[in-house]
């Protein structure tokens, strides 16, 4: 069995695996560090992403035997880089599953360009799926890292909009309960006054029934 040395992390490790192993499988498989997740298998999903020499690589079609430069893998970022902890603070996640290699193309990029606009991250995610659609979140964490706050203006003004059609309908539902509730008490007034009167009215031919008995 071929043997290939590799930088990994800022370790050099050597492995004892065919050239045509998928980096991917030497990573999860051989070496342990299980965060680079298999998603689909053909580089469409963006799941396996890694760096190698800095760039953005689909690790599940590569094979160990053109791997040329240094191996970082989401283990490599150390759990306190800005784009981690601007994750966390954004509450990126649901499943989790794709979530490793959307750090990764997200770092690739802000190695790249300190503070990208909207438009750079959206080129530099595209390749990135995410089955629970966190997209918006996704984008936030990234502005975030980068010094460039939360939300985009487009963003804020989307969130605005809906915070003020969300009040209004909240103050629509609440004059609609009010109304329907003066106009319950309206009804039951109404019946309470015919009640009266009906029970008045059933006094009164009480009593003329009884003066008419009584003269006969």
């Amino acid at each position: 069995m071929p043997r290939h040395t590799l930088q990994v992390n800022g370790r050099e490790l050597t492995v004892d695996v065919a050239p045509d192993t998928p980096l991917l499988w030497v990573l999860r498989d051989t070496l342990g560090l299980t965060g680079t997740k298999y998603g689909c298998g053909v580089s469409q999903c963006g799941a396996c992403t890694v760096h190698v020499d800095g760039e953005a690589v689909r690790s599940c079609v590569l094979p160990i035997g053109r791997v040329r430069g240094e191996v970082r893998t989401i283990e490599g970022l150390g759990g306190e880089h800005p784009l981690q902890r601007a994750w966390a603070e954004e509450n990126v996640p649901q499943c989790g599953y794709c979530q490793s290699g959307q750090i990764m193309s997200a770092a690739a990029l802000l190695a790249r360009v300190e503070r990208p606009d909207d438009a750079a991250i959206d080129e530099a995610m595209r390749g990135n799926l995410c089955r629970c659609g966190t997209y918006g979140r996704i984008r936030r964490a990234i502005r975030r890292a980068a010094g460039l706050g939360g939300a985009s203006e487009s963003e804020a003004a989307s969130e605005t909009e809906a915070a003020s059609e969300t009040e209004a309908a909240s103050e629509a539902e609440t004059e609609s309960e009010s109304e329907a509730g003066a106009e319950s008490g309206a009804e039951t007034e109404s019946g309470a006054g015919a009640e009266s009167e009906t029970a008045s009215g059933a006094v009164s031919g009480a009593g003329a029934g009884a003066e008419s008995g009584g003269a006969r």
